[in-house]
């Protein structure tokens, strides 16, 4: 029986037909990444995202005719969707790791300590020195003002959203929230400028934070509202068992179960506004000098002042690593609120 079943196996009728080596995925790679660069260099293809690409259509199109050939043709697809998923993948991957790259190489020329804690105060764009010190206050400044507005006022909209709303209020504040998405940055900054122009009033920090928290409320009430509705309903109705008010329940219950989404959402929403250029370039109106006050005299930001020092980079190689420089910072911000983000979802996620 055993030896007649071994011979089963190995004749072609067999439900066990043949399989590809583990080595074969390498192997085609390998072997498309050489043809692309034949056909590169032939057909004098200068940019290497070409090569790339022609070796993505050759790896994708020789997997599909060789599993076919060996596996089978249902093999063969379900080994072409894989191996979409890994181009797609690493379509996605390569630009934001040439981005990180490009900016991390030109970004530590003039990134110090010396860059880090000092303004531009009386040096020229067009000279040497200076540094992002009065770009990285107002920035912390401005987003945190816009935090203290933004974040509450979200949070208690979604808690609305989810807990309490119901008819026809509910659906025009979930319209709106939708509309205030998918609005430019600018179009805030424009609503901030005619307030302010109404008034008679000079640009100042506070200004851009107002600007900032209109961007970053409506992130906030989706990521929120998202996570309120992940908190199980039995656990509500066990509280109001109880004979808990309702308002209690969603303080003690409802808050707390889903706080770590609710801060990852508020931390993703602050990194959404932190790079914003465009309301602060209108609002904030940029400053050279050390201005700790926000709500008096213009200021400055690490967005603008990456504009501004990139505008007078044509004819100053100091202004250019300068912007290169006050990138890299801002993308560390992001990076580490990211990091922080995350953090604080696995500390607080329910046990």
């Amino acid at each position: 029986m055993s030896h007649a079943s071994a011979v089963a196996d190995k004749s072609p009728g067999t439900l066990r037909g043949a399989v590809l080596p583990s080595w074969s995925a390498w192997a085609t790679a390998a072997g498309s990444l050489a043809l692309a660069a034949v056909i590169g260099l032939v057909g004098g293809l200068d940019s290497r995202i070409q090569w790339g690409l022609i070796a993505g259509v050759l790896f994708v199109v020789s997997t599909y005719v060789v599993t076919a050939k060996v596996e089978g043709r249902r093999q063969a697809k379900d080994r072409i969707a894989t191996t979409l998923i890994w181009v797609a993948f690493l379509l996605a991957v390569v630009p934001l790791v040439s981005l990180l790259w490009t900016t991390v190489r030109r970004g530590v020329k003039v990134l110090d300590v010396y860059f880090l804690t000092h303004s531009m105060g009386v040096v020229a764009d067009s000279e040497p020195g200076g540094g992002i010190y009065h770009a990285i206050l107002g920035s912390l400044e401005q987003v945190g003002l816009a935090t203290a507005i933004g974040a509450p006022i979200g949070i208690l909209t979604a808690i609305y959203l989810v807990e309490y709303g119901r008819g026809g209020l509910a659906k025009a504040v979930t319209f709106f929230v939708d509309v205030m998405t998918g609005i430019p940055s600018i179009v805030a900054g424009l609503f901030i400028l005619s307030l302010m122009l109404m008034l008679d009033m000079q640009p100042f920090g506070f200004a851009g934070s107002l600007a900032l928290a209109i961007l970053m409320m409506p992130v906030v009430v989706r990521s929120t509202e998202e996570m309120l509705k992940l908190v199980p309903n039995e656990l509500r109705e066990a509280s109001l068992a109880l004979g808990v008010p309702k308002w209690r329940t969603i303080l003690k219950v409802v808050v707390p179960t889903s706080v770590g989404g609710i801060i990852t959402g508020v931390m993703l929403a602050i990194a959404r506004i932190a790079g914003e250029t465009a309301p602060v370039l209108l609002l904030v109106f940029g400053n050279p000098f050390i201005n700790a006050n926000p709500f008096e005299g213009a200021q400055a930001s690490l967005p603008l002042y990456i504009y501004q020092q990139y505008a007078q980079s044509a004819g100053s190689t100091a202004a250019y690593d300068r912007a290169w420089a006050a990138s890299l910072t801002l993308i560390a911000f992001v990076m580490i609120l990211n990091l922080v983000a995350r953090g604080i979802a696995r500390w607080k996620a329910p046990r």
